[in-house]
């Protein structure tokens, strides 16, 4: 008999699969817009019928003495900036990972988005990256960095990836540099917890969130860098479905 987490990562691992063979084009505007997803393609369906989607607006959080604190085991290594046509994705080489109440997951690449998708208590920041992770057996974990503007706080990690920043969709760049993801991460690493979606189709359900408490600053200059690719790349909040958003103490 297959234990219900084993069935839902094999769920959320074949949905991903049949995503990845849509042509479906869909955007954050207009008739392809995150409003219209759910009729784009079949495939994109729990788009518009999911019960447990993403992003939320993190409120009325219960403090747990359960959770446990996130143990990361960040390594710096060179990486590959792509842009999607959606967003800025970076690709990591592997060996990072995290361990979350007793799951290891393998950090596999990170993205970013303008506005941050998530909001707390009704405000988004000004941007966010979403960093990706899989346990071994396919179970999905985003963890989110909350980005805040701040005219003269450059922050460094994201300096050096944005001098290889890939300027027109299907582009890439290499930065043989040794990034470190940790490097965009706030030093109080306190997060909120919850099970979502993926934020862009096909919008998989069985998706834990962790999402930091503590906001990192970053500079005008680098969200303008960003804004001049992406003006807008982050889906509306949806509705939380009487979900339960859980704190670490």
């Amino acid at each position: 008999m297959i234990r219900f987490p084993v069935l839902s990562a094999l769920l959320v691992c074949l949905a991903v699969a049949a995503s990845a063979q849509s042509n479906a084009p869909w955007g954050y505007q207009g008739r392809k817009g995150p409003l219209s997803w759910g009729k784009l393609s079949p495939d994109y369906s729990t788009c518009a019928d999911g019960r447990a989607q993403s992003p939320i607006d993190i409120r009325d959080a219960h403090r747990s003495k359960n959770l446990q604190p996130i143990d990361f085991h960040y390594i710096a290594g060179g990486v590959t900036l792509r842009n999607t046509g959606h967003t800025i994705e970076v690709e990591v080489h592997p060996g990072s990972y995290i361990i979350a109440n007793g799951v290891r997951y393998n950090l596999e690449s990170f993205e970013f988005h303008r506005p941050g998708e998530h909001a707390v208590n009704g405000r988004l920041t000004d941007m966010d990256v979403e960093l990706k992770h899989r346990s071994p057996d396919g179970q999905m974990a985003i963890l989110v960095a909350r980005f805040v503007e701040n005219m003269d706080a450059p922050n460094a990690t994201m300096a050096a990836l944005w001098q290889h920043l890939p300027q027109s969709p299907g582009a890439t760049q290499t930065d043989s540099d040794l990034i470190n993801p940790g490097g965009l991460l706030p030093g109080d690493r306190g997060y909120w917890t919850y099970m979502g979606s993926l934020t862009t189709p096909p919008c998989t359900e069985g998706v834990r969130w962790f999402i930091l408490e503590q906001t990192v600053p970053v500079s005008t200059a680098q969200l303008n860098a960003f804004r001049s690719l992406y003006r807008l790349n982050s889906r509306p909040l949806q509705d939380r479905h009487n979900r339960v958003i859980e704190a670490n103490e």
